[in-house]
């Protein structure tokens, strides 16, 4: 199935349906999934009541289940200005659009001198074409398998400058997606500088911007373009479980005038 999508007055692109890439890392059950932030593991309970299981396994007629999860540590997510504000603001209320102009890039942290690990402004971010694009997606290095697993709590990942992030919004972006647990440091006393300049926190919030975290792209999938579909469930929270959705542009259509 083949999309036409009209970026501006003066480009389309054209993707292919029938060809995803899923970034989200898929949440199950026990420890196997990454956790940050002290989460306790994701729990599959089967429901057993008055003679009736839940589990065909067990002799049931059907699988029921109870899920128990904490959807900012258990895995990917998605989570709105809610996050860091008393408004209860829902991503679920707050997300009305799906699809987006993406781009890809992949970072490396730069070592400061307390030990931290830091995705900082560079040249070549600078360079970058920003024109139309809403979405922004990091990838991060070292880039290993092992992020679909790993533990973050308490071993103090790599986070955002905010000088980084107040480059971003300036150009336009309005939904940042990253493989990291967090865009702000592990511990940093509240301070949430990046969270806050993102989100324009407390003095002109934008409330449609929306940050994605702990999602997982592949090496193969090259730095680029793309259209970018962000999958969620409908959960009144200020973050949900999440399945963001890249599609590969095959075809870049200029529009007559």
């Amino acid at each position: 199935m083949i999309a036409r999508i009209t970026i501006n007055d003066l480009q389309a692109i054209e993707v292919d349906l029938n060809q995803p890439i899923d970034i989200s890392i898929p949440i199950k059950e026990g420890s196997n999934n990454p956790n940050c932030y002290w989460a306790e593991p994701v729990k599959f309970e089967t429901i057993r009541s008055d003679g009736f299981v839940g589990s065909v396994a067990e002799g049931g007629s059907v699988n029921y289940q109870k899920l128990t999860i904490t959807p900012h540590g258990n895995g990917t997510h998605i989570e709105c200005y809610g996050h860091i504000s008393n408004s209860g603001a829902t991503i679920f209320s707050q997300l009305k659009s799906y699809h987006f102009y993406a781009k890809l890039i992949t970072l490396s942290p730069e070592k400061v001198a307390n030990g931290d690990q830091v995705i900082k402004l560079t040249p070549e971010i600078e360079k970058e074409n920003w024109n139309d694009v809403k979405a922004l997606i990091i990838r991060t290095t070292p880039n290993n398998e092992n992020k679909r697993t790993r533990s973050y709590s308490g071993k103090n990942p790599a986070y955002l400058s905010e000088e980084l992030i107040r480059f971003i919004v300036k150009k336009g972006i309005e939904h940042l997606l990253i493989d990291l647990p967090s865009l702000d440091k592990e511990v940093d006393g509240g301070a949430l500088m990046a969270h806050k300049a993102f989100w324009g926190f407390p003095n002109g919030i934008r409330k449609y911007a929306t940050v994605t975290e702990l999602i997982f792209v592949r090496n193969d999938i090259p730095d680029a373009n793309y259209l970018l579909n962000l999958q969620t469930i409908g959960l009144e929270m200020d973050a949900a479980p999440c399945k963001p959705t890249l599609y590969s542009i095959q075809k870049l259509i200029t529009l007559n005038s």
